[in-house]
């Protein structure tokens, strides 16, 4: 299956004005696996720390390497993944691999009981997780002219989002219907996780991105499209993005302790702890498009320090003193601004930046988060279990509040994109 010419970056003015009022097919296609992938993914997810601390009695330390791995395992081959989606010039069949892992993962969650079963099982999700993103960004970011990748990003990142929402909602209806059989939850994410791989094998361009950047209106030198150097992921402006994003990474707690915490504070009963996801999926999927035209529009590194000021905000309503609907309903919007200002920005800042590399570059970003969300989970359980919940909570909001100054002075500054005259955004 060949690209067509909408989804080529545009040779001249007057293409990028024609093609830049709508977005390329393989985006909307690569967002309805992602939303498929992801009633399947986070179906499991939101019900998975009630049932490893309720169901199978797991503690607070026990439950953040869990979580950290959930957070973490991906860093283990992102970056391998960036490199052979770069080094084969096939993308596309690097991110099914990753999909069909997953996959399989979520078949295994059902013999799966002890610790050992359960966190090889998200090992493997993970991995899958770790080889398909970056080769699925980078067929997003070059089936995308420069200055619209923020927009492009932000609607892969809503219908990304549209399926964050309706996994907890399902597994939320299922556990309505059917009380404590997780069980079911697995089997209907599975069969989710099925139909999200079809499409992707039977209808996703097998797009070929070396063209691509050859096409990139961008200033960086471009090594030979046959052999790109990894030298290029030297770059000092991606060294600065990935330390400060690691440093802000390093003090992002994982949203299961976040609902745990909420849950606990306010005393809900447990059937309702997917709707806290789909709480903040709301959130995530109305501002994913407007935060991503704000990050083309005003520079993306603003937009992502904004969304770390929000998750602030997140902590502090959580860990506020004042239980209740509203300050719930406070962190769960701000906790959705936050994943909406940088997770899809944080791909086109590093793409933007290594636009000649641009797979291994998104990876590297996104794999250095990963350990340094992995590092957290870890962190935060063990501060859990010493300090217990409200005083972790506390401690790690005084530290965000100190590292936010110092990441902006860390992090790289980027050009604002411009936008050819005519075009929609």
């Amino acid at each position: 299956m060949y690209i067509s010419v909408r989804d080529r970056p545009a040779r001249s003015r007057g293409a990028a004005r024609a093609t830049s009022a709508r977005l390329a097919p393989t985006v909307l296609l690569l967002g309805t696996v992602s939303l498929l992938t992801d009633v399947s993914s986070e179906s499991v997810n939101a019900v998975l720390p009630i049932y490893l601390t309720s169901v199978l009695g797991l503690g607070a330390l026990a439950y953040g390497f869990i979580d950290g791995i959930y957070q973490g395992a991906t860093a283990l081959v992102r970056i391998l993944a960036g490199w052979l989606a770069d080094r084969s010039d096939r993308p596309k069949w690097v991110a099914v691999v990753g999909y069909g892992v997953s996959a399989l993962s979520r078949a295994a969650l059902l013999p799966a009981h002890g610790f050992a079963a359960i966190t090889s099982v998200i090992t493997l999700d993970r991995l899958g997780k770790g080889v398909r993103t970056a080769p699925r960004d980078a067929l997003i970011a070059s089936s995308t002219p420069a200055h619209s990748l923020g927009r492009a990003f932000g609607v892969h990142r809503a219908m990304d989002t549209a399926g964050a929402l309706i996994g907890p909602l399902l597994a939320f209806w299922i556990l309505l219907m059917l009380p404590s059989n997780y069980h079911g939850v697995f089997i209907v994410s599975f069969a989710f996780a099925i139909v999200g791989f079809a499409v992707l094998v039977l209808f996703v361009p097998d797009l070929r991105t070396r063209a691509a950047r050859q096409d990139d209106q961008q200033p960086a030198a471009i090594e030979p499209a046959s052999a790109p150097s990894l030298r290029l992921l030297l770059d000092p402006r991606l060294l600065r993005l990935c330390a400060g994003a690691t440093l802000l990474g390093l003090l992002t707690v994982g949203d299961g302790f976040l609902y745990l915490q909420l849950t606990e504070r306010d005393s809900l009963a447990t059937k309702y702890f997917p709707l806290l996801y789909a709480g903040s999926n709301i959130s995530y999927l109305v501002l994913a498009v407007p935060l991503g035209r704000l990050a083309d529009r005003i520079g993306r590194v603003p937009v992502f320090l904004g969304g770390h000021l929000a998750l602030l905000g997140s902590y502090l309503a959580a860990g506020g003193v004042l239980p209740g609907a509203w300050a719930t309903l406070t962190c769960l919007a701000l906790l959705g601004s936050y994943y909406a200002a940088t997770d899809g920005v944080l791909a086109a800042i590093a793409g933007q930046l290594v636009p000649a590399l641009r797979a291994s570059a998104i990876a590297t970003a996104q794999t250095v988060v990963s350990l340094a969300r992995f590092a957290a989970s870890i962190g935060f359980g063990l501060a859990w279990t010493l300090l217990g919940r409200s005083d972790a909570l506390h401690l790690f909001t005084g530290l965000l509040m100190l590292a936010i100054p110092v990441a902006v002075w860390v992090l790289p500054r980027t050009r604002r994109q411009v936008v050819p005259a005519g075009s929609a955004q």
